[in-house]
């Protein structure tokens, strides 16, 4: 048996598909060469190979190829890979990324007795609204939580909100409040032509982001200010009708749908950009928002969920109202108006993330947390 220590992560996505979770995962193993990890994953697409090495990862696909039976399987799947790993490596920890099928691994696998004194390491990043996790999907989602939370020998959050969520669910555990981070390095500062102000967005087309409210809110400031245009970056479900949309208010000229976009491009839109503008109606933490900052960018947000964290008014960023473009307007014309505050806010988002949210920073604190519990 190879007598090296491995943390076995359970995640229902990895790369290439890129949300936030599966960034932080990337960024933090990454960082941690003297240790070892290996990743189960839903494998969602038939060309994927079943097994390959990314990064600091050995990375384990399961299924298919079909990408809801992969999920509706992987728990089952995963647990079997499990079995056979443990025959050949010391796994020393469990670590679940968020609550989504094959996250329930080691719940199933403790329920029926198997895997007891393996520490099993829960992370919440959600960024789904309280109402979604405690009703959604007939109470399903409540259900896996409250499960996973119980089984869970210590819980990692990336926002004091998913603390609270978390306590709420019942768990009197140990729980570390870690936010997801920031590489730096590859942000310069805004370098923005004056006389073409954009206004971005880096931000999936759901509900929860509140596209439709920025919109709104923009066709307000285009009004006074011709020449602002915004862009987009990000696709989803809701895209064509917020196509629609900026139709129908008569500023689709000056709106760009620029979709899905690699990761690595995103720093060079963000450079070119006024302002960072999300109204969110939910929130796990925000890692756009962060982005935005290390560029120099002054964001424009609401108060919800984990963007508390880091949003101070007129500090860090303007607070702008739930599910209201009057407001938003407001916020977005007085940036445009108010110079001292712009390069307060430019300044003051730069170095909050410089001091708080650096991935290497972070990953030494995972990796603080991930040593303890397999010690444990």
């Amino acid at each position: 048996m190879d007598q090296k220590q491995y943390v076995i992560i359970f995640s229902t996505a990895y790369l290439p598909f890129l949300g936030g979770a599966e960034i932080a995962v990337k960024e933090i193993t990454d960082r941690l060469h003297d240790m070892n990890f290996i990743l189960i994953t839903a494998r969602m697409r038939h060309h994927l190979p079943s097994r390959e090495r990314i990064g600091n990862i050995e990375v384990y696909r399961v299924g298919m190829g079909i990408p809801f039976l992969d999920k509706v399987l992987s728990p089952f799947l995963a647990a079997w890979h499990v079995f056979i790993l443990r025959r050949r490596i010391h796994v020393c920890l469990f670590w679940s990324v968020m609550v989504s099928y094959i996250t329930i691994t080691p719940v199933l696998l403790k329920m029926v007795g198997l895997c007891r004194n393996t520490p099993f390491l829960l992370t919440l990043q959600e960024g789904d609204s309280e109402t979604h996790i405690v009703k959604g999907r007939f109470g399903l989602v409540a259900y896996w939580w409250r499960m996973s939370l119980y089984y869970a020998n210590s819980v990692h959050v990336i926002s004091a909100w998913l603390e609270k969520i978390a306590r709420g669910f019942g768990y009197r555990g140990a729980i570390f409040v870690i936010p997801n981070g920031v590489d730096v390095a590859k942000f310069q500062i805004s370098d923005f032509n004056p006389s073409v102000k954009i206004i971005i967005t880096t931000s999936r087309l759901v509900e929860k982001n509140a596209i439709d409210v920025l919109i709104k809110a923009f066709a307000k400031v285009h009004e006074i200010f011709p020449d602002v245009r915004l862009h987009i970056v990000g696709d989803g479900p809701l895209r064509s009708s917020m196509e629609i949309l900026a139709h129908t208010l008569q500023v689709d000229a000056a709106i760009t749908f620029l979709g899905t976009m690699p990761n690595e491009e995103v720093p060079e839109q963000l450079a070119a950009a006024y302002m960072f503008v999300r109204p969110s109606r939910s929130e796990g933490l925000g890692i756009s928002f962060l982005e935005a900052m290390a560029a120099g960018v002054p964001i424009i947000a609401t108060p919800v969920g984990g963007i508390v964290d880091f949003l101070k008014d007129e500090e860090t960023g303007l607070v702008c109202k739930v599910d209201d473009p009057q407001d938003l307007a407001i916020q977005i014309k007085k940036l445009f108006t108010n110079e001292a505050l712009y390069m307060r806010l430019q300044e003051n988002g730069r170095r909050l993330v410089e001091e708080r949210y650096n991935w290497d920073m972070i990953a030494e604190r995972m990796k603080t947390m991930f040593k303890n519990l397999c010690i444990s």
